[in-house]
């Protein structure tokens, strides 16, 4: 039979991991009676943990909400998956770096040397290459997040992709993460219709307003997001017949590369758009698929023009030596052994 003590910081565990507990599960589980059950949840109400319980049919445990945060139970898992999310989440949203050093410092002193060592690794062995700042703020976040879960109004300045400034007014619905990209989507009171937003876009401390009644939420939200984000704000837009469904060709294309829709049993229509018409050609050349325009919005004259003087650029261009092939050496500065030589970089497969 665990000790008390023992059985304390096992019962917490257990409180945690599930909403509701019937008390005589929690008994088998502990490997006691319901009477010792009773006793260790008024200890632990002692200790700060809010356990709420409720009898007949039906009834149990639960842990409820205090008016301070309870000590959480971690299990090995838990704590590792914990220190690599503090880790990676710090790196792209701002504003949490001096939280998250502090929560690993905790952690880093809690976990036994196991732990610690699996923690560790992924930190200690990845080399941060070049990148941009971080593309959404914390405490920005929260604040939209805020405004969606209890259906307040929010009035921001806002930046299109074209970098016109307006100011907005909105019901918001839902945040998304779009690679390193989070998004807002909201119902637009001025343009009557719904709108997504780049978070890094919003300017200054959005606006909270009154509560509004909650709309029903589209049903094609997803791709309401995604035609915005990687079709919808370009000026060069192209349409192509692809063969293949949508499940194959989302399987076997990069997810930037335009939006997909079926069109057939055997087709499908894949939406690209882009800045400008050579960025336009470039994205089509990166798909890597068979594909048919259907639908263009550059002349054609233009992006023929464009891809013939790319392929006059190659015919002219000199041959690529292999990775690590020196150039040619004067014999003479072979034979003295003083020329240089360079350690290969590595290379990327």
């Amino acid at each position: 039979m665990l000790s008390t003590s023992a059985r304390l910081l096992r019962l917490a565990s257990l409180l945690q991991s599930r909403r509701h507990w019937a008390g005589a599960a929690l008994a088998a589980e502990l490997g006691v009676d319901a009477r010792t059950v009773r006793r260790d949840v008024d200890r632990l109400r002692e200790l700060g943990y809010p356990v709420e319980a409720s009898s007949g049919v039906g009834g149990g445990y639960a842990l409820g909400r205090g008016a301070e945060l309870p000590p959480l139970m971690l299990d090995d898992d838990e704590a590792v998956t914990l220190a690599l999310a503090l880790r990676a989440a710090s790196a792209n949203v701002g504003g949490l770096e001096d939280a998250a050093l502090a929560l690993l410092a905790k952690l880093d002193q809690l976990m036994p040397a196991r732990l610690r060592r699996r923690s560790s690794a992924l930190h200690a062995v990845t080399l941060s290459l070049r990148t941009g700042p971080p593309l959404a703020d914390a405490g920005l976040l929260q604040t939209l997040a805020t405004a969606c879960r209890d259906c307040r109004t929010l009035a921001f300045a806002y930046s299109s992709h074209t970098g016109e400034p307006s100011q907005r007014r909105v019901e918001p619905l839902r945040l998304a993460n779009f690679g390193r990209r989070w998004y807002l989507i909201a119902w637009d009171r001025d343009r009557d219709d719904w709108r997504s937003f780049r978070v890094d876009r919003v300017h200054g401390a959005p606006r909270l307003g009154s509560a509004f009644p909650p709309r029903a939420v589209p049903a094609d939200v997803a791709a309401r997001l995604e035609r915005g984000i990687a079709y919808a704000p370009f000026a060069c837009r192209v349409t192509l017949r692809v063969p293949g469904t949508v499940a194959e060709l989302e399987a076997a294309l990069p997810l930037w590369c335009g939006i997909l829709e079926s069109e057939s049993d055997t087709h499908s229509l894949l939406r690209v758009g882009a800045d400008s018409p050579g960025a336009l050609i470039a994205q089509i050349l990166m798909i890597g698929q068979p594909a048919e325009l259907v639908e263009c919005s550059e002349p054609l004259p233009a992006l023929q023009q464009l891809l013939a003087r790319t392929a006059s650029m190659l015919r002219t261009a000199a041959p690529l030596r292999p990775e690590g092939d020196a150039p040619a050496t004067p014999k003479r500065a072979c034979e003295d052994g003083n020329s240089p030589t360079a350690a290969p970089l590595p290379r990327c497969d």
